[in-house]
């Protein structure tokens, strides 16, 4: 798979796991909403942000963050308030490609992480057994606040951010059934295609908040004071 400049996965990405999915040396996190051009690319440069101010670089310990749309703008750029949300947030916007979710992303991801409900039952609805790695980040975020970080991986064993983060996605998919939402909005980011940059500014602060306790619990590294 050849990747166009700006996606997540890279070069010496694919070098660094041989072009494997699971099992391999890198954690891949697929951020998935409709058109890849606001919610999706937020989620992915926000994360990869947050990543790199935790980790010291976004791709220390394996983790590979990228997105796609399930109807989505293939070669496009984000849209410019979602540009301008991640500038807010010091993250950066270049190089952003948008693309369309195909088998192989879904394939190579290790943790699947959508906007909506629709979205997560359209990747589960593609198979490759991705019911168990395939959660709203909404959703993920409720249950990785209830799952004890002691009981993870020490990330600074050698290999230790990329099985932490295998174990982390297995105990979330267990507690799945157990910790249900609140209600049907609870697990939901709408969509702000179209709309004033007042709301996307609202969407990227509900996105920033999700990733919070995602990527702390990924890393074992808490955010910033």
């Amino acid at each position: 798979m050849t990747s166009p400049h700006g996606r997540g996965i890279a070069d010496g990405d694919l070098l660094r796991d041989g072009g494997q999915g699971h099992g391999a040396g890198a954690f891949r996190i697929l951020h998935v909403s409709t058109g890849n051009v606001c919610r999706s690319p937020i989620t992915e440069r926000l994360n990869r942000h947050a990543l790199a101010h935790r980790l010291g670089d976004p791709y220390i310990g394996g983790l590979v963050v990228e997105s796609a749309g399930t109807w989505g703008h293939e070669g496009a750029p984000m849209e410019a308030h979602a540009a301008t949300v991640l500038a807010d947030f010091g993250a950066d916007p270049d190089g952003f490609l948008g693309r369309e979710l195909l088998d192989e992303h879904v394939i190579r991801a290790d943790l699947v992480l959508t906007a909506t409900r629709d979205h997560r039952a359209q990747v589960i609805s593609m198979g490759h057994s991705a019911g168990l790695r395939t959660f709203t980040l909404k959703e993920f975020t409720r249950l990785v606040r209830a799952i004890d970080p002691a009981t993870l991986p020490d990330p600074e064993q050698a290999g230790g951010v990329v099985e932490r983060a295998r174990a982390l996605v297995r105990a979330a998919a267990a507690l799945r059934g157990w910790l249900l939402a609140p209600n049907e909005e609870a697990d939901e980011v709408h969509d702000p295609y179209g709309a004033p940059i007042t709301f996307f500014r609202s969407i990227g602060d509900e996105i920033n908040q999700a990733l919070d306790p995602v990527v702390t619990a990924l890393t074992g590294v808490p955010a910033p004071a």
